[in-house]
């Protein structure tokens, strides 16, 4: 693939990502781009009437989505980055700071015996497959009910036959 392809390539991603997520930087590096290069190379792009065009398109499919699937697809693809800064800070941060973070993916934080920080995050992976059924329904009253089914299946597989 030549590098205009995989710039193209990356553009499209970002326009995707930064539409479901709103963060300019995640969506850079999960697009493809450096830690380094995201910042810049989210600002270049969100300048670029093209990539505009295309975050708008993006949003205005996604807004016609609903709040829950919004919901699914940050869990799916948002960044847990500020639980891992979190657990790793040696004292709590100051409140203006705890409020500015981004904990959405996050079920639970703890501290256990010896100092220790446990972080728990929601499945990912059940996230996106919910997200795949809801897309694979056909008509919009099949995604109403898949999306019912969806929510409503949750954790029936994972749970042991009584006998």
């Amino acid at each position: 693939m030549s590098e205009k392809d995989e710039l193209r390539k990356k553009r499209r991603q970002f326009c995707c990502l930064y539409a479901a997520l709103g963060d300019p930087v995640t969506a850079a590096v999960q697009a493809g781009f450096s830690r380094d290069e995201a910042l810049a190379a989210a600002m270049e792009l969100l300048r670029s009437p093209v990539s505009r065009k295309s975050i708008k398109e993006h949003r205005k499919l996604l807004d016609g989505s609903g709040s829950v699937l919004a919901g699914l697809r940050r869990l799916a693809f948002g960044s847990c980055n500020d639980a891992v800064r979190l657990a790793f800070s040696d004292e709590l941060p100051p409140q203006d700071v705890l409020d500015r973070l981004d904990l959405y993916n996050v079920s639970e934080i703890k501290r256990v015996r010896g100092g220790g920080v446990e972080v728990k995050v929601f499945d990912r992976i059940k996230a996106l497959e919910k997200l795949c059924e809801l897309e694979r329904a056909e008509s919009e009253s099949d995604r109403a009910e898949a999306l019912i089914k969806a929510l409503t299946s949750h954790g029936e597989e994972d749970e042991p036959d009584a006998d």
